[in-house]
């Protein structure tokens, strides 16, 4: 999709709701091993899949930040109408993901008794969570390489084809899950298995996709090398964001921490929010990305005030958005909640979580859309100060100082909507402040 040029909301909407449906069935991986885990084996089991995905995230963010980055400089060449480039960047960035894969299974596996140790995990639930890591991080290039390919393919404009593959890699994951829990009573282990096989089917239906595609992003495998100057510029817009990424989940680890102190039931409350909340939160995460990519594309085409009226349409559409999801949470919490566990406490827990955060999604729009958008104008440095300012200095300050006053469940939980608050703040501050736009209106 060419987003130089035609009606902005239309080609958002257009971007945006594949990629929306795409990232809906991605959050399907984790949530369905925890509501099968929580229906099917025990209320430890939920609280143990859910713990480690601080752990998860972690290396996962810092590779996200790298593709985001490699999904800008493809979308500017892409706009620019600079195939060779389009090209070489297709590689060097396949490349860099598979040497990064290799990279990330050791440390995952290797780090994973540190880490549940860190974070105070309770004996009761410390086996589950270090069977799921170390089966889930030996896996993780099939979800890093799907990833790429599918940042990839939206980079020029296509959400469609990632959308069909993570389709059926999730109908994997369902039909996975229900033979090796609740059929060969796998336990934790099964769920763990069934996630990285399904993630490997979506990576392979991604690269042969790209292998078939016609345009200058066609993969192929002998042209497979690192240009150092594409990549050095991947890693300057890249590597901002990845490392704020990894350091604000290994500032969720703490959070975590403090949330296992009231035992595995509260953990277990937390981890269905945590699901739930993804859920919420993904319209305006996909109008994010969709942002990123109009942005660049435009910027590349040098129309910045095209670029600017989409980053407004962007943030319109999902506060508007946002607010009707947050009305319906609300609303079916308890029903949204039994899904995962019918544990009356449980339940207690997860209602208490929503009512603390959901009030505060709309906010969090700012943070995502304006984010997406400086992403996409090359400014990938800003937007990682704020984030790490808010999301990791703030909530850790506030955890720290506050919880020697209180002991109260609702304060610890409260850390996540305030940082969503100050990060706001600051990243409406730095957009309009205007200094990301200077090397476009010199040209």
């Amino acid at each position: 999709m060419d987003m130089t040029q035609g009606v902005i909301w239309k080609q958002l909407i257009a971007f945006s709701i594949p990629l929306l449906i795409g990232n809906l069935f991605q959050q399907l991986y984790n949530t369905v091993d925890s509501i099968i885990v929580g229906n099917f084996v025990s209320t430890e089991a939920l609280a143990a899949v859910g713990s480690v995905t601080p752990v998860i995230n972690m290396l996962i963010g810092f590779f996200t930040g790298l593709a985001t980055g490699a999904g800008v400089v493809i979308s500017q060449f892409f706009g620019a109408k600079d195939g060779e480039r389009v090209h070489k960047t297709v590689h060097t960035t396949l490349m860099m993901t598979l040497v990064l894969g290799v990279f990330f299974t050791f440390i995952g596996i290797f780090m994973t008794p540190f880490m549940l140790r860190f974070m105070a995990t309770p004996d009761n639930v410390m086996a589950s969570s270090s069977e799921y890591l170390r089966i889930y991080f030996g896996g993780i290039i099939g979800l890093m390489l799907y990833n790429m390919a599918s940042g990839i393919m939206r980079a020029v404009g296509d959400s469609q084809r990632p959308l069909y593959f993570l389709i059926f890699s999730s109908i994997v994951n369902v039909i996975l899950d229900l033979l090796f829990v609740v059929g060969l009573h796998m336990g934790v282990a099964g769920v763990a298995w069934a996630t990285i096989i399904a993630q490997f089917a979506s990576a392979a239906l991604a690269l042969f996709s790209l292998g078939r595609s016609k345009g200058d992003y066609r993969f192929v495998p002998r042209d497979l090398r690192m240009d150092w100057m594409i990549l050095k510029k991947i890693i300057r817009i890249g590597l901002p964001a990845g490392l704020q990424m990894a350091v604000t989940a290994f500032s969720n680890v703490f959070v975590q921490s403090y949330i296992n102190v009231f035992g595995s039931t509260c953990m277990a409350g937390w981890t269905s929010l945590s699901k739930i909340d993804q859920f919420a939160l993904l319209p305006m995460q996909s109008l994010a990305l969709a942002a990123t990519t109009f942005v660049g594309q435009n910027l590349g085409a040098n129309n910045l005030a095209r670029a600017k009226r989409g980053t407004r349409v962007s943030l319109a559409m999902s506060v508007g958005i946002t607010a009707v999801l947050t009305v319906l949470l609300l609303t079916f919490s308890r029903q949204m909640l039994m899904l995962f566990t019918q544990d009356a406490d449980v339940i207690t827990y997860g209602k208490l979580f929503i009512s603390v955060f959901s009030p505060f999604y709309v906010i969090c729009c700012a943070n995502q859309i304006f984010a997406g958008s400086l992403r996409g104008a090359g400014d990938a440095t800003g937007p990682m100060l704020i984030m790490l300012a808010s999301f990791v200095l703030f909530r850790q300050l506030y955890l720290y100082i506050g919880t020697m006053f209180t002991d109260s469940l609702v304060y610890v939980a409260f850390g996540y909507p305030a940082g969503w608050v100050v990060c706001s703040i600051l990243m409406v501050i730095h957009y309009y402040a205007g200094k990301w736009q200077k090397p476009y209106l010199a040209k």
